[in-house]
């Protein structure tokens, strides 16, 4: 089999290191050929703060995947997430030599290499610059200017940035795990492409996504990223307070959190009881499930406010933003019981789960459609998409190359992500 056809996609979370291999079958769909999953030790809320133990974790979970899958792994896209991440809007212009001449990628390009030159604060790095609309000579609201005629292009970005610190460290930890980046991508915006659907990001939605360390949120409007955030707590946070609150180890905190766990203590009775071992002979400990339920509550509301905090930031409640498509809620912590009624009951707005399952092969591991994956789904998903580009680009090089007359105008376009790809890369390099 053609080894090109296959991409991997690497989650590196706060609890968990996921690595999924797999390729596209003959619909379209995504064909899981292997999942490894190893606990993750050297992640704190997002930022890797072990080396050592990340690398470890990498390859535990790469390895799993290559023996399940038969694959060998090489290259891998990554996603980015942590506390570290933040987003701010930029308004740029460039003034065009010649207004006679039709915009082109190239005009938006400049305009975006412009943006990427920003000054930022000690220590930060610009991550990503996603055009949000156009102006052409005071015309606002123009979605693609390319073709268009004008003398002044201006735009409005949605510019993400993170420590330059952060982001050289997860490289050097898939470098030292004798892999290769790929590609990288904001993790939000890899949950998105999971679970969301085109309709959604057209109306207006919000996407929670609810990990280990962080809790992420992506707002689309009019099929277009609007706003990101990455608030800097998440489903850890829920079993600490258990394990505080019962005075029992992690361990069975989160046990308890999974399976009995509810964000709406109305649910339980007070005569509803689970009893835990005690520890090395001591007596074991009775918890009710109504005493379990309030402390999960008090900190989901918590962070729920936290994300509506910055939907109303964004300004959901003006008629143009409006989320017709309301929230969507994805991650680990969406698992929990009765969630989705507590956000909705907080924010008033349509809440569903968001799983994963959509763009995966009928034959799938039911346990892959959780929305547990939808990040490492929407890694591979984006994997496999540029592995199509590059194909696309092979063969218009080919038919190229078969002309007599070929002009350096007419070699494959790059898209922004992969140019930014390349720079990225190179800034690791440099970096070292």
């Amino acid at each position: 089999m053609d080894n090109n056809d296959i991409a991997v996609g690497l989650d590196i979370g706060t609890t968990k290191i996921v690595a999924m291999v797999g390729r596209k079958d003959a619909y379209g769909k995504m064909e899981i050929l292997g999942t490894g999953r190893a606990k993750s030790l050297g992640v704190h809320r997002g930022v890797v703060n072990n080396i050592t133990q990340t690398i470890q974790s990498i390859q535990q979970s790469v390895d799993e995947a290559e023996s399940v899958s038969g694959e060998k792994i090489g290259s891998v896209v990554v996603g980015i997430a942590g506390q570290h991440i933040r987003s701010l809007h930029h308004s740029d212009y460039i003034t065009r030599s010649n207004s006679d001449k039709v915009i082109d990628e190239n005009d938006i390009e400049r305009l975006i290499n412009q943006v990427y030159k920003l000054v930022m604060l000690p220590g930060e790095e610009i991550i990503h610059v996603l055009p949000q609309d156009f102006k052409v000579d005071g015309q606002a609201e123009i979605k693609t200017p390319i073709g268009m005629y004008g003398g002044r292009l201006e735009a409005n970005f949605h510019v993400v940035v993170g420590q330059v610190s952060s982001i050289r460290n997860i490289g050097r930890c898939i470098k030292s795990a004798g892999l290769e980046l790929g590609s990288i991508t904001l993790e939000p915006l890899a949950s998105a492409d999971a679970v969301l659907s085109q309709e959604e990001k057209e109306a207006g939605v919000a996407l929670i996504d609810i990990g280990g360390g962080t809790t992420d949120l992506a707002i689309f409007k009019d099929g277009i990223i609007r706003h990101t955030s990455v608030i800097s707590f998440g489903g850890n946070v829920i079993t600490e307070d258990i394990k505080e609150g019962c005075s029992i180890i992690e361990k069975q905190a989160e046990l308890l959190k999974t399976k009995f766990g509810s964000a709406w203590p109305g649910e339980n009775k007070e005569n509803e009881i689970v009893s835990i071992p005690g520890l090395r002979g001591r007596e074991p400990k009775e918890i009710t499930l109504k005493n379990l339920s309030k402390i999960i509550h008090a900190r989901v509301i918590e962070i729920v406010e936290q994300v509506f905090l910055e939907i109303k930031n964004y300004g959901h409640e003006e008629s143009k933003k409006k989320l017709i498509a309301g929230i969507v809620l994805t991650g680990g912590g969406a698992q929990l019981k009765h969630i989705k009624q507590l956000v909705e009951y907080i924010t008033g707005m349509d809440t569903r789960i968001g799983y994963p399952n959509e763009h995966l092969a009928s034959n799938s591991d039911s346990e892959l459609s959780s929305p547990l994956y939808a990040t490492v789904v929407g890694l591979l998903m984006k994997g496999l998409k540029e592995n199509e580009r590059s194909y696309r680009k092979i063969e218009d090089l080919e038919q190229e190359t078969n002309k007599e007359s070929r002009s350096a105008s007419q070699e494959p376009k790059k898209t922004i992500f992969e140019k930014w790809g390349e720079k990225f890369r190179d800034f690791l390099d440099n970096a070292e």
